[in-house]
């Protein structure tokens, strides 16, 4: 499983980054592969993101942006975890109940 460490701060970076890794682990454009999102919460207050990409055939990969770990986890179509983001610096998860 590949590891790495990046900076992120906004929520713009974060979907960004999502996007284009999610699409590079099957070699799709991201101009003509939409990224979908949808808010975690846990007790009331969000705390992540959850990230779809749907690709031909049927192809859907996932993300997951825990954000009060400070961590984005990358699935493939499978269910198989294929990379982990740890973020140096990330948006609060606070930010997105604006």
């Amino acid at each position: 499983m590949d590891v790495n460490v990046a900076s992120l701060p906004t929520l713009e970076d974060l979907r960004l980054h999502v996007h284009q890794r999610l699409c590079a682990k099957d070699q799709l454009d991201p101009g003509q592969t939409p990224l979908q999102q949808a808010l975690i919460v846990r007790a009331g207050k969000p705390c992540g993101l959850f990230f779809q990409l749907g690709g031909p055939r049927l192809l859907k990969t996932y993300a997951l942006w825990a954000g009060e770990e400070n961590r984005i986890l990358y699935y493939d179509a499978t269910g198989l975890r294929f990379a982990e983001t740890r973020l140096s610096e990330g948006p609060d998860p606070q930010e997105m109940a604006a």
